[in-house]
């Protein structure tokens, strides 16, 4: 599973909106400050996650953007969909470059359950909210290998 500059600083972006006290807006400027990114790109970011439903524009001189939930109601999976998404198995197949106009597989394809593992890891990702990744690098890795080992992967 590759995880796309985009899908990283927007997250990035969200866990600044989520350190924030709650409904206390964080302009654009601040943001793109706090993580070393331009203004243009972070607005761009915040624009999809705002179109996805994640946050919220606050009008104003004391005015910027929150989250539209609480980092306990939006979950990584949701953030990775508004960023650039996850990829389907028939987006994968239907992604054949060979000289036939399907893949001789297509009716059994031993690399399809492979593609399930990258599934595994949307669920997973459905399961933990943007709440869990504002603790420090080390709780965080804790608390995201137990989500791991509780889980069971089924193929």
């Amino acid at each position: 599973m590759r995880i796309t500059a985009q899908e990283e600083y927007g997250l990035r972006c969200l866990l600044q909106l989520a350190q924030q006290p709650e409904g206390e807006p964080l302009t654009v400027r601040e943001i793109a400050r706090r993580e070393g990114l331009s203004a243009a790109y972070v607005e761009k970011l915040l624009h999809l996650l705002s179109r996805a439903g994640l946050t919220r524009s606050v009008r104003g001189q004391s005015g910027g953007y929150c989250l539209s939930r609480s980092p306990q109601q939006i979950s990584l999976g949701e953030i990775i969909r508004a960023l650039g998404g996850f990829v389907s198995d028939a987006e994968i197949c239907n992604q054949f470059t060979g000289n036939l106009d399907c893949c001789v597989h297509v009716n059994n394809c031993g690399l399809r359950p492979l593609w399930r593992v990258a599934f595994y890891i949307q669920s997973m990702l459905d399961r933990i909210p943007l709440s869990a990744l504002l603790h420090d690098e080390q709780k965080v890795e804790r608390d995201l290998m137990e989500t791991g080992r509780s889980s069971r992967l089924i193929v």
